[in-house]
């Protein structure tokens, strides 16, 4: 700890707005990536590598199960590292290149049997979820150590989010259209060129990060045991009502995410308005992002959340009584945008508060080990949406590439991608009702700050 110390006093000054523009282009890089995973790897997987969608589904589930451990370890590995540049920055460095190699790998078509290419897809997806892991775990973690003020960290999170839909923006708006660009006819060649290219920038982006921000904030410098993590955890109420919230709020999103070129494809008639649907989802969150420390701190971040969330349903019944009519479509997709992306910024800024407040309750801090748990709630959504997604195409009968499918398939398709995100938002709202922290959250602050005073 005293080499953190030392780091932390003789290290060059970063200004607010460099460590802003750092940490935030670390969500860049990934959704440079993820937002490809999140979009088109279940369609790869289905109508490119023709594998079925029950063996996907069920590859989805048991790898991001698997996965969700490592969450939980790396969390682990973060409370107990200690070097120069602090707990939490090192793993941008040494994580960068795994996570652009694997996802080169992910989108690539091996010529071998088909029994060979699921085994391939097995073995490449949990290398670019492990990888996934050691990076983006420790963008939740390092937060609290960047600065202790909590406007702060929503200025930290709203940069976050700013630069994470840039990402997504540019992988909605141009993905496809490089696909075609670079493989024509050949769209196995098309997504492996693409995903090289995102996998390259993105590697870079995570080494500026690791060099534009700084772990200043020390935090309680003893290991604590898994027995201590855990009763922290259990204690921590405001944690355990978000924790329950993360698996309603991401499984929604990867569940809808899933199924959009499935679903203007098959039920809209329109391979091109995902695209645009898609662009629409990136570009306005990352304008209403702008608005989120003001009505934060007008609001409060639980009531912030709770009236994005339902603005966002608000979109998606939008978009399914549109049914076909483009112009409707558009008009949901804005609406739902606009909550769903005011809802992600404040809710990456609400990660860093039950950290406070495990410590102000137990005198023990373990945001790595508590941020790892949120990561593995994520997988679990990911690993459930996942799961029932290749259910419901299985159920429908779902014929990779074919002119028109069944009415059967029709409708698994709109569950996937309108009647369950609806269902889950509704329940993500009733959960944080139940979530009162922002009342108590300046006397924390002052406490832990006399504390250390």
């Amino acid at each position: 700890m005293e080499s953190l110390k030392m780091e932390t006093q003789t290290a060059k000054p970063i200004s607010k707005w460099q460590q802003r523009i750092g940490y935030g282009v670390s969500d860049l890089a990934c959704n440079l990536i993820w937002q490809m995973i999140s979009l088109y790897l279940l369609f790869f997987y289905t109508d490119i590598m023709q594998l079925s969608a029950s063996a996907i589904s069920l590859m989805f589930v048991l790898t991001r199960f698997v996965d969700g451990i490592t969450d939980l370890l790396v969390g682990y590995l973060i409370d107990h590292t200690h070097t120069r540049w602090g707990k939490s920055r090192p793993y941008f460095l040494f994580g960068a290149i795994p996570f652009a190699l694997f996802a080169f790998l992910c989108f690539s078509v091996p010529d071998i049997s088909a029994n060979g290419k699921l085994i391939y897809a097995y073995i490449t997806y949990f290398g670019l979820s492990l990888a996934y892991t050691i990076v983006n775990v420790p963008m939740a973690s390092i937060l609290p150590s960047l600065t202790n003020d909590t406007e702060e960290r929503t200025a930290l999170s709203t940069s976050r989010k700013f630069f994470g839909f840039m990402g997504a923006t540019v992988v909605s708006s141009t993905a496809l259209v490089l696909v075609n660009y670079f493989g024509g006819s050949n769209q196995a060649l098309g997504f492996r060129i693409v995903m090289a290219i995102f996998g390259v920038i993105g590697c870079l982006l995570f080494f500026f990060t690791f060099f534009s921000v700084r772990e200043t904030t020390t935090l309680k410098p003893e290991k604590a045991s898994v027995k201590e993590i855990f009763n922290s955890l259990k204690q921590n109420k405001p944690w355990l009502i978000f924790a329950l919230n993360i698996v309603f709020m991401w499984t929604g999103f990867f569940i809808q995410t899933s199924a959009l070129v499935y679903y203007y494809t098959v039920v809209v008639g329109s391979q091109v308005l995902s695209i645009s649907v898609a662009t629409i989802m990136s570009i306005v969150p990352m304008v209403a992002n702008f608005f989120v420390p003001f009505l934060a701190r007008r609001l409060g971040k639980r009531n912030l959340y709770v009236t994005a969330s339902a603005i966002q349903a608000i979109g998606i019944v939008i978009i399914l009584v549109g049914n076909v009519n483009h112009f409707v479509i558009l008009g949901g997709a804005v609406v739902s945008a606009i909550g769903y992306g005011v809802k992600e910024s404040i809710y990456f800024s609400m990660q860093a508060d039950p950290v406070d407040y495990g410590e102000w309750k137990t005198g023990v801090n373990v945001s790595g080990s508590l941020s790892a748990i949120n990561g593995f709630l994520g997988k679990v959504a990911q690993a459930l949406s996942g799961g029932i997604a290749g259910a419901l195409l299985a159920w429908g009968n779902y014929t990779p590439g074919a002119a028109a499918q069944s009415p059967q398939a029709e409708l698994a398709i709109r569950a996937m991608y309108g009647y369950i995100p609806l269902l889950l938002i509704i329940g993500s709202i009733i959960t944080m009702f139940f979530y009162r922290l922002d009342r108590i959250y300046p006397q924390i602050k002052q406490e832990l700050e006399a504390r250390k005073a």
